[in-house]
């Protein structure tokens, strides 16, 4: 993430009114989520057991590489931002990788329940 729009920190916070909206209609439409600690880098190669390590001890669940670039971006711009994120595979037990195909079978219902809820709000 570029410090240019937020100071240093471990955490970007998601808080916001169209995330409170965007949460209703998952809701709504019958879903359920899990809102988590997630952490971003810059590529996977970053992603060493050591720093795996360091952001589990910080309650991270997840990574990805966008979401907090964006957030940060955004609070800066005063703008609201929500981002809903599917796994594509998992490494929370690195022994027993569990490869999910890059979460290619969940690309068409993320498309679905992000369209249906673009189109509720």
């Amino acid at each position: 993430m570029s410090f240019h729009y937020k100071e240093s920190g471990n955490f970007v916070d998601l808080k916001s009114k169209f995330l409170s909206v965007v949460e209703a209609e998952i809701k709504q439409l019958g879903y359920n989520y899990d809102e988590i600690v997630t952490w971003t880098t810059d590529g996977f190669f970053r992603e060493t057991s050591k720093k795996v390590s360091q952001f589990k001890e910080l309650g991270a669940a997840t990574v990805e590489m966008e979401c907090a670039a964006l957030a940060a971006c955004a609070q800066f711009r005063n703008i609201d931002f929500a981002q809903i994120l599917f796994t594509g595979d998992s490494l929370a037990d690195m022994n027993n990788y569990d490869r999910r195909g890059w979460g290619r079978s969940s690309y068409g219902a993320s498309l679905n329940i992000g369209s249906e809820i673009i189109s509720r709000i």
